[in-house]
């Protein structure tokens, strides 16, 4: 079952443990990655920034991203890349959401589900000539929320 939100920054600001699986649509184990995600808040921006280690078939190096969360209301936000494309909307209300990005002429398909006031689930399918996997992101709060404010 969803957990809810109406404070999008208060639930993520912070840092998290990240796990993360990749593997082919049919199931198949292509890789794995491990490391730390953190949210931190800059005027009504959520800066998401992820680091770690990624193992993908024989390569076996570091990995980085980061992302911007524009907070658009109450459990919402609009997802920017780094540089500044915008990647998808993101409205976690009820708990789960589903959003689309196009890249190139491959498809993104991502699904979010918050499970509790400490772990959430992301999905991405991802089709295509260039790509055809599934990346299951998992994250678990190794830090307490500011204010513990994770819902209401």
């Amino acid at each position: 079952m969803a957990f809810p939100l109406s404070d999008l920054a208060g639930y993520f600001a912070g840092t998290w443990r990240l796990a993360r699986d990749i593997a082919g649509v049919d199931g198949t184990g292509l890789g794995r990655a491990s490391g730390q995600a953190t949210f931190t808040l800059e005027d009504e921006v959520l800066v998401y920034h992820e680091a770690g280690q990624l193992d993908l078939g024989t390569h076996t190096g570091p990995f980085s991203r980061t992302l911007h969360y524009r907070i658009t209301g109450a459990g919402l936000a609009a997802v920017h890349f780094d540089h500044g494309g915008f990647f998808h909307d993101l409205d976690l209300t009820t708990g789960e959401w589903v959003a689309g990005h196009p890249c190139r002429a491959d498809f993104y398909r991502g699904g979010y589900l918050v499970l509790d006031r400490r772990s959430w689930r992301q999905e991405w399918t991802v089709r295509g000539p260039a790509k055809d996997h599934v990346i299951t992101s998992h994250f678990t709060r190794e830090d307490a929320a500011p204010g513990d404010a994770s819902s209401g």
